[in-house]
């Protein structure tokens, strides 16, 4: 088959949806299919000679810091299309580039499949600080975009039940992303490897490292872990806090950390490539996550897959990885967490035990079943809509306009005139967006 899968994040962006493409590309590869990949362009990105690989012009999202999103799309990557011969459209985003996914199949009769990653509610406070788009919003705008593909992938049982709840009527499968383990073994660095990162850090060979790795935003509650520090360090104070990552929170967590007095023990990498990044689990004592708002949660597994023993907040995306006590501590409430970061940082038998349960856990989590999970699900959507219609690109407005009234005129009245509102005063205030070169 030939695939297109469409993204508004890829690498060099170090985050779960860019690891859970570039996973799924390399399995569907083995298995002898074509995958292209559609992206924004990203200034941080060396040249690449990829010929599977698109980056679109692209500017840089006002909102949310370092993600950027194309708002046109180049004549010559339209032509590009037409000669691939898409057999299926794979859509990993609800904006930018997923319309264009979504456009790509409505114009050329292409089956469409949509994996669903972020659960947008938790996220809206990046939009005009929460005033232009409600929880609501966020539900009512995923909703109707899922029930625009043929199939849509859930990466766990937490994410189904949220979009049934939301409305989607399309066929929901339940799809983990796999986990590459040879990416993430201890046994692909030598003591003295680590023990040169740990130095470039100012950690000695000794120091406990409480490690967290992700994008730093306000959603992944990292503030939590941080305020259980000044506790911690009372009984161990050698600790420190490792965060690799970028994101938004970045200065808001250094100054939380100076309010606290504990400013020193924590270190911010920032963030690294994906082929570095198996080194840097391998710095941890203990992995720490306080996040509520994961979908499938792929740094419990990449930290479980590299033997860091995790200890993270209860929640149900990590049910079926994560069983407490035995490959991993949960927690309920951050007033747990003094206790429970002091028990396993002291109690290297405990953390042994750990570490070889999540290990072994995590060999059940196989990049192969994730490649033949969905390679099924592909062949599938493909053979129920072999005669799928093609509507004319001139047509095209007419429709999207007529689905989009159509869900619009159930928003909050409230809702659409705050939106129309903000539009004006964006257009106001910035009267033009320069554009970047690609």
């Amino acid at each position: 088959m030939n695939i297109g899968i469409f993204s508004d994040t890829y690498f060099p962006q170090l985050n779960g949806v860019a690891t859970s493409i570039q996973t799924l590309r390399q399995e569907l590869e083995k298995r002898g299919h074509q995958v292209y990949i559609f992206t924004p362009y990203d200034p941080r990105q060396a040249r690449e000679n990829d010929g599977h690989i698109f980056r679109l012009p692209s500017m840089p999202v006002l909102f949310v810091r370092n993600y950027r999103g194309c708002f046109v799309c180049p004549p010559h990557i339209l032509h590009k299309i037409n000669q691939l011969h898409l057999d299926i459209v794979h859509t990993q985003t609800e904006f930018s580039l997923g319309l264009l996914g979504k456009v790509i199949s409505t114009t050329h009769g292409i089956p469409m499949v949509h994996t669903y990653h972020t659960m947008y509610e938790d996220y809206v406070h990046y939009i005009a600080r929460g005033h232009l788009i409600s929880p609501e919003g966020a539900r009512e705008f995923s909703r109707f975009f899922c029930n625009t593909a043929m199939a849509v992938i859930a990466p766990s049982q937490k994410t189904e039940s949220l979009l049934h709840s939301y409305g989607v009527q399309k066929p929901i499968s339940v799809i983990p992303t796999g986990i590459d383990t040879t990416h993430f073994r201890k046994s692909n660095y030598t003591p003295a490897e680590i023990l040169e990162l740990r130095h470039s850090l100012g950690l000695q060979a000794d120091t406990p490292v409480i490690l967290s790795i992700g994008r730093i935003a306000k959603e992944k509650s990292i503030d939590l872990i941080i305020g259980a520090l000044p506790e911690l360090l009372q009984r161990l104070p050698q600790t420190k806090m490792v965060i690799v990552g970028e994101g938004n929170e970045t200065e808001n967590l250094h100054q939380y950390g100076n309010s606290l007095g504990i400013g020193s023990h924590l270190i911010f990498t920032g963030g690294k490539s994906w082929q570095e990044i198996g080194k840097y689990y391998q710095l941890g004592d203990v992995f720490c996550s306080a996040s509520l708002s994961e979908t499938q949660g792929l740094t419990f597994a990449e930290s479980m897959a590299a033997g860091i023993p995790v200890v993270a907040r209860r929640d149900p995306c990590i049910a079926n990885i994560i069983t407490d006590g035995k490959t991993g501590m949960l927690f309920d409430h951050p007033e747990e967490l003094p206790d429970l970061l002091y028990h396993i940082l002291t109690d290297q038998p405990l953390r042994e035990k750990l570490s070889a349960a999540a290990q072994h856990a995590m060999e059940a989590l196989s990049v192969e079943a994730f490649g033949d999970h969905v390679e099924a699900l592909y062949q599938k959507v493909v053979a129920e809509n072999a005669h799928m219609e093609r509507i004319p690109m001139p047509a095209l407005p007419l429709v999207i306009g007529a689905r989009a009234a159509g869900q619009i005129s159930r928003l909050p009245v409230k809702l659409v005139r705050r939106s129309l509102s903000y539009s004006a005063h964006l257009a106001e205030k910035f009267p033009f967006l320069p554009k970047n070169k690609s």
